[in-house]
């Protein structure tokens, strides 16, 4: 889903829609939950620190999330995925993998479902999501962040080893600032770079994650 909580509460509250909004606590030490694309403009980030968040964008309208409220609307989207696969993978509360490979000859394309699944959120919640479609999950979750909010991004499989080849590694889930600052050190900019290195070069610099 795109900047689901927020999404929620600006669906929720027309005077909202529009505006730069920060899902989070009240507090000096609150953490930003969810922004809105509009927040998100100023550089704020979920995980960022309130404070720094409120300095990036200071006409923010600040939201306390509503758990319960976010849970219900979770559930019938839920619906809307097992209506389009029995094989459903829950990620979060907003995020989901399904397996489509058993559907086709019924549902038609993994994009004609795709688009069916965005129509259906459309029709049901007033709210838009990302899709990535993808041979592999890993691909798949990269590929539904490359057009937000309100894409589909499609890796077919003869694809695949250019999409890697070419992946800024930054891109690549699990690489954090202090990974990339390693990578960045010894000339690795995309993923595809990571296959040409020796292992000897990833197990000095990583250790036992380096393999």
């Amino acid at each position: 889903m795109d900047a689901f909580f927020a999404a929620v509460e600006q669906r929720d509250n027309p005077e909202l829609r529009g505006k730069p909004v920060i899902i989070s606590g009240r507090s000096m030490r609150s953490v930003v939950s969810t922004a809105s694309y509009e927040a998100r403009v100023f550089g704020v980030r979920s995980a960022m620190p309130l404070v720094q968040a409120m300095k990036l964008c200071p006409e923010a309208v600040v939201v306390r999330g509503r758990m319960d409220r976010y849970r219900e609307v979770s559930r019938r989207i839920f619906t809307v995925f097992q209506e389009a696969s029995p094989l459903v993978e829950k990620v979060s509360i907003d995020e989901a993998y399904l397996d489509v490979t058993g559907c086709l000859r019924l549902l038609g394309s993994p994009l004609t479902i795709a688009r069916n699944i965005k129509n259906r959120i459309m029709e049901k919640e007033n709210l838009t999501c990302s899709i990535g479609i993808a041979p592999l999950k890993f691909i798949a979750k990269i590929a539904s962040d490359m057009n937000k909010p309100d894409g589909i991004t499609v890796v077919e499989p003869h694809d695949v080893e250019g999409f890697i080849d070419t992946l800024p590694i930054g891109k690549v889930p699990g690489v954090g600032v202090s990974a990339l600052r390693i990578m960045e050190s010894i000339g690795v900019k995309t993923l595809g770079q990571i296959r040409r290195l020796d292992d000897r070069v990833l197990q000095k610099k990583f250790g036992v994650h380096g393999q």
